[in-house]
């Protein structure tokens, strides 16, 4: 399968990546599903639930200012830094990530779309003023000190399972500009994507000879959609994922191997440039 996939990147020279939770949970960060495309923890936040109940967001704030303190720590594994280098040797187009941790960017990619967001910034849902995620935790933890003693397992996308702890008492901060709710500048469960950046990354698939799926799972529609826009173009589609994806019928094959090791291994097999030099990551 190596072989086939040194092959793939040997053949097409404008590849457009998907990648998904796989992808970043050799930095620490839990994925969603397990190899069977089932539910792994506790299904995350709807949208309509955050917008329309107090209390919800109330329990989200209080889970996510724990995960938060642990989720920016984490720091780019070989797969982040093997896409980035492949992008650098000019075999990458775009890289498209549902992950909302800014690891790819960190590891070097520059041609990086967040499809979902990005949870180091915080939006204002009434004005649309936006803030540093840190400001957002120095204001709960100045009206919420008991938080800081809280401790609990991370769990996928910057969130922690703090299901016995009674969130009813946490203070939320709210915009300073007009006093409207303050949400993470991510797509939440239930809630679309921007039309404008589907139709980039769309065009972006357009321009490309080839597509590869990186530890995803496709069982969101949101990434699925390109797997299956790619297929109907007849543009080939791989894919790297320990577990099943929902788009294994029409792959044309698929790696069912730890995602770091298998881009690594790879890229050792990969002509570099005389002169290429790798650049660290941030």
């Amino acid at each position: 399968m190596l072989t086939l996939l040194t092959e793939f990147f040997a053949e097409h020279e404008r590849i457009f990546v998907l990648t998904g939770a796989g992808v970043s949970t050799a930095s620490g960060i839990p994925d969603y599903r397990d190899d069977s495309g089932d539910w792994k923890h506790q299904q995350p936040m709807e949208y309509r639930e955050f917008v329309e109940r107090h209390e919800a967001r109330q329990r989200y704030w209080a889970r996510s200012f724990i995960g938060w303190q642990r989720f920016n720590r984490a720091r780019p594994n070989r797969a982040h830094q093997a896409l980035a280098r492949l992008e650098q040797l000019h075999r990458l187009t775009r890289t498209v990530t549902q992950n909302v941790d800014g690891l790819h960017q960190r590891a070097g990619s520059r041609q990086v779309t967040e499809l979902h967001g990005s949870l180091a910034t915080v939006v204002c849902l009434a004005c649309g003023d936006v803030i540093e995620r840190l400001s957002m935790q120095k204001q709960l933890l100045e009206r919420n000190p008991s938080l800081a003693d809280l401790a609990a397992q991370i769990a996928p996308d910057g969130d922690a399972r703090l299901n016995a702890f009674d969130a009813s008492e946490v203070d939320l901060p709210v915009c300073a500009s007009c006093g409207g709710i303050l949400k993470p500048q991510v797509v939440f469960f239930g809630e679309s994507v921007p039309v404008a950046r589907v139709e980039s990354c769309f065009d972006a698939l357009a321009g490309a000879d080839a597509m590869l799926v990186v530890g995803s799972s496709l069982m969101v529609y949101s990434g699925f959609r390109f797997v299956r826009a790619a297929h109907r173009a007849g543009i080939p589609v791989a894919a790297i994922n320990r577990g099943k994806t929902r788009a294994d019928e029409i792959l044309s094959f698929s790696i069912k191997q730890d995602c770091a090791t298998v881009l690594s291994s790879v890229l050792e097999n990969i002509d570099t440039d005389a002169g290429f030099t790798a650049r660290p990551w941030l």
